[in-house]
């Protein structure tokens, strides 16, 4: 991840050469063959794996000043606004990134995104029966602060049901993705919500052998930091490495 002091604040994106990096260790990741999770059996590869060499493409990566993002990127509640706002619960998500010694990691930028406040995406191949909402997008980003920190406004998304053995459903959860200084660095997850009875219930959850991986991407409630009558908060810390990390779904072992 990107070190103090390396993002240019004055220019446009710039890419950076880096060295090799470590290759994730495929034997601490969930099975890629998980028939709990119906859509892995047509996914997991059938061949033994090519390793390839890293070429410039994988070592190099942009740079994101904080002058690239719009003030209204971080809130979900009303950048996709046509007149008015996202209908739903309001809430906040905040928390901090860390390194495996609970380092901050600051100068990160956070991509988020999810379904709305009816469990439905605004992507053309969901045709789940919940309406759109004509003032919400499901898309944002903001970036961690000298401390680590983030921060953004959204709408609590909804559960909707799946195709996976009948008809199972999705606990409600909002996709994230971290850049690091190369593009083999993006780190790619989801996170869920403190109480969700349908955590436990999810074939996606459950090809996580690890209970405390699970536990790790759930987002507590945070009564100390919700705006009065306004929105609830959660926390949700991301730890890169260490016994107490983040699982990513494309590279459990983190940076």
């Amino acid at each position: 991840m990107p070190k103090p002091g390396t993002i240019p604040n004055n220019r446009e994106e710039t890419m950076i050469e880096t060295g090799d990096f470590i290759r994730r260790d495929r034997n601490r990741h969930p099975p890629a063959f998980t028939p709990g999770y119906k859509t892995s059996v047509l996914r997991s590869p059938r061949c033994a794996l090519v390793s390839l060499e890293q070429g410039i493409g994988e070592r190099s990566g942009p740079v994101f000043p904080r002058s690239g993002l719009d003030p209204l990127d971080n809130d979900l509640i009303r950048n996709f606004s046509h007149g008015g706002e996202a209908i739903g619960e309001r809430i906040v998500v905040h928390g901090r990134v860390l390194d495996e010694t609970g380092r901050p990691v600051p100068n990160t930028l956070i991509e988020v995104w999810q379904a709305n406040a009816g469990g439905r995406y605004r992507h053309k191949n969901d045709s789940y029966l919940a309406p759109l909402d004509d003032n919400f997008g499901g898309t944002g980003r903001c970036m961690t602060d000298p401390e680590g920190r983030y921060f953004f406004r959204t709408i609590r998304p909804g559960p909707y049901p799946w195709r996976n053995h009948g008809s199972d459903w999705r606990p409600a959860h909002i996709h994230f993705s971290l850049f690091g200084e190369a593009f083999v660095q993006r780190l790619i997850s989801q996170f869920y919500f403190e109480g969700d009875p349908l955590i436990p219930l999810c074939p996606i959850v459950n090809t996580l052998p690890d209970k405390a991986a699970i536990e790790a991407l759930v987002a507590r409630l945070d009564m100390g930091q919700q705006m009065p009558f306004d929105a609830l908060a959660f926390r949700f810390d991301i730890v890169l490495r260490g016994r107490r990390q983040t699982f990513f779904e494309n590279k459990r072992e983190g940076m």
